[in-house]
Order: C-alpha cells, then sequence, then structure tokens
C-alpha cells in the first residue's frame, strides 16, 4: 500500500518540521537579553584561535559571577585579545571590560522601554515559528489530498488530515507557552 507509507511519510515530515521550527525557536530565545546575566549570550560566538574560527565555549570557560556579570577566564591569556575583540564584533550591546587575567561583560538593566520592544520581538519569532509549523502542515495536507485523488480511502485521509491538525495545535500551543516564559522573565526586573 504505497499510499499509506506516502500519506505516514508526509506526517512524519510534518511532525520533524514543527519540531525542527521549535528547538529552532526555542535556541534563538536564549539569546534574546533579559537584563540578567547568562552564558547563553555568548552561544554562537566564534574566536580566532591560531588562526582558526573556534567556539568560545572552547577556548575559555565562561560563567555567571552574578546577576548581572558574566566572567569569560581563557585557557591561555593569549586569547584574551581575540576573545575581546570577538565580543565587540558580536555587536552584544556589552563592553567586555579585561584585566588581563579575565574578561568581565556587565549586563546593564533593561529599561521599560527596552523591555518592551524585547517582548515585541519575540512575539514576532513565535509568530515565525508558527508560519513555519502551518507551512509543514499545508504540505501534509497537500500530500493527502493527492493520496486521495490518487486511490487512498477518503475516511481516512480525513482521519490523517485530522491527526496533522491536532498535531499543529499542540505544536502552536508550545510555541505560546514559550514565547510567554520568555516575555514573563523579560518583563519581571
Amino acid at each position: 500500500m504505497q499510499f499509506e507509507e506516502a500519506v505516514n511519510f508526509a506526517l512524519d515530515h510534518a511532525h520533524e518540521a514543527m519540531n525542527q521550527a521549535l528547538e529552532h525557536l526555542e535556541r534563538e530565545l536564549t539569546k534574546v537579553r533579559t537584563g540578567k546575566a547568562s552564558p547563553a549570550i555568548l552561544n554562537g560566538l566564534m574566536v580566532s584561535y591560531y588562526g582558526n574560527p573556534t567556539p568560545l565555549n572552547q577556548v575559555a570557560n565562561v560563567s555567571v559571577s552574578d546577576s548581572r556579570t558574566v566572567v569569560i577566564q581563557p585557557w591561555e591569556k593569549s586569547m584574551i585579545q581575540h576573545i575581546e575583540k570577538a565580543i565587540f564584533e558580536a555587536n552584544l550591546g556589552v563592553s567586555p571590560q579585561n584585566d588581563g587575567e579575565m574578561i568581565r561583560l556587565s549586563i546593564p538593566p533593561l529599561t521599560e522601554e527596552r523591555r518592551k520592544e524585547m517582548v515585541k520581538k519575540t512575539k514576532t519569532m513565535g509568530e515565525d515559528t508558527k508560519v513555519g509549523i502551518r507551512s509543514a502542515r499545508r504540505d501534509a495536507m497537500e500530500e493527502i489530498k493527492k493520496a486521495i485523488k490518487d486511490g487512498y480511502p477518503e475516511d481516512l485521509g480525513k482521519r490523517k488530515e485530522a491527526e496533522i491538525q491536532t498535531l499543529t495545535d499542540n505544536y502552536i500551543k508550545k510555541v505560546d507557552v514559550v514565547v510567554e516564559a520568555k516575555d514573563k522573565e523579560i518583563m519581571t526586573i
């Protein structure tokens, strides 16, 4: 029954695409500053290590010393300038303070206006993710309709469409929960 395989593949593919969209949103939201110190703001930061771009966490220890300070302790003192340069180039909105041994990043508190901008940004990211989820649903629905047109039983097709809609609704709810949690974190002083 090649139709069954095609329909199940479409369903699996939609599930995978929706899951990837949600994971992407979660990764992107970790980069949104909340006014609290977090090593996550340095995720993806590449540092020149003997001429090769290398993730920061592979050349230094990144930790939080208090609620407003991220501390970067390079494993080699010669890396301090490279790390500092990478932070400046990343345009994180914080200035590194180098004491010759380590680098400190003081995270400034967010103003009310800036917090509201950040909440808008997270909501936009959530909406973009929902568009991706709905796109995966649309693709799966088209596959099912095509299979029905080619001879797949219509009642089974309707059940599969209902499954995809339920899956979509669940992922949309998950996006709302993730965005709401981040918004609450941003607005908490």
